[in-house]
C-alpha cells in the first residue's frame, strides 16, 4: 500500500537522451546562416534595396551566365518549378533589374538579361554579403577562418576525406588548394 507521502510525489521524468552532436551542428550552422542574412538584410536596408532572398538568388545565378539564359536554364540551376523562376522574373523586371529579350536564334524562347540596374543591384549585394560575412567572422583570426572556409567547401562540395582513411586532412587541403573562405562561400550564395 502506497504512504500518503509517495501519493503525492510526482512519478520522476524518463531521463532526457544525451544530445546528438550532429543535431547540435546543425543547429549552429542555421543559427549561423540566420545570423548571415539578418545582417545581410540590415546592410540591404541601410542601403534602400528592396530584393528578397530568392531574387538575389535569381540575379546572382543569371550574372554567372555568359549569355543571357533561357527561363528553363534558370529553373535547373536552381533547382526550381519553372513557374517560380516567372514569378521572381516578375518582380526583378519590374523593378528595372532585369528584362526579357527575344533569342536571335529563336524568337519563341526567352532569355533574361541583366541591365544596369541589376548589375547596381550585385555589386551592392556583395558588399552587403561581404558585411555581413565579416560581421559574423570577427571573434576568428585569419586561420581560423581559412580551417572554416576548407571545412565549408568541403560540405558544400560533397567530398568526404579523413585522416583516418588515410586520404589526409580535407579542410587543410582545401584551404591550402585555394578552397574558398566563409566570406567566398557566402558571396557564391551558398
Amino acid at each position: 500500500m502506497d504512504s500518503p507521502a509517495s501519493a503525492s510525489e510526482p512519478a520522476a521524468a524518463p531521463p532526457l537522451p544525451a544530445p546528438d552532436p550532429d543535431g547540435v551542428l546543425a543547429e549552429q550552422l542555421l543559427r549561423l546562416t540566420r545570423r548571415i542574412h539578418r545582417s545581410q538584410k540590415r546592410q540591404l536596408d541601410s542601403a534602400d534595396v528592396a530584393i528578397t532572398p530568392a531574387q538575389s538568388r535569381l540575379l546572382r545565378t543569371v550574372a554567372h551566365y555568359e549569355q543571357p539564359p533561357r527561363m528553363a536554364d534558370l529553373a535547373a540551376r536552381l533547382e526550381v518549378v519553372p513557374r517560380a523562376v516567372t514569378s521572381l522574373v516578375d518582380g526583378l523586371e519590374a523593378s528595372g533589374r532585369v528584362r526579357r529579350s527575344a533569342d536571335p536564334a529563336n524568337r519563341r524562347v526567352v532569355r533574361i538579361e541583366l541591365t544596369e540596374t541589376g548589375r547596381d543591384t550585385l555589386r551592392t549585394l556583395r558588399t552587403a554579403r561581404r558585411a555581413a560575412a565579416e560581421d559574423v567572422l570577427a571573434p576568428l583570426s585569419r586561420e581560423q577562418r581559412e580551417v572554416l572556409g576548407g571545412l565549408l567547401s568541403a560540405l558544400v562540395d560533397g567530398v568526404v576525406e579523413s585522416a583516418a582513411d588515410g586520404t589526409g586532412d580535407g579542410a587543410a587541403r582545401g584551404a591550402a588548394d585555394g578552397g574558398a573562405d566563409l566570406g567566398t562561400l557566402v558571396e557564391r550564395g551558398c
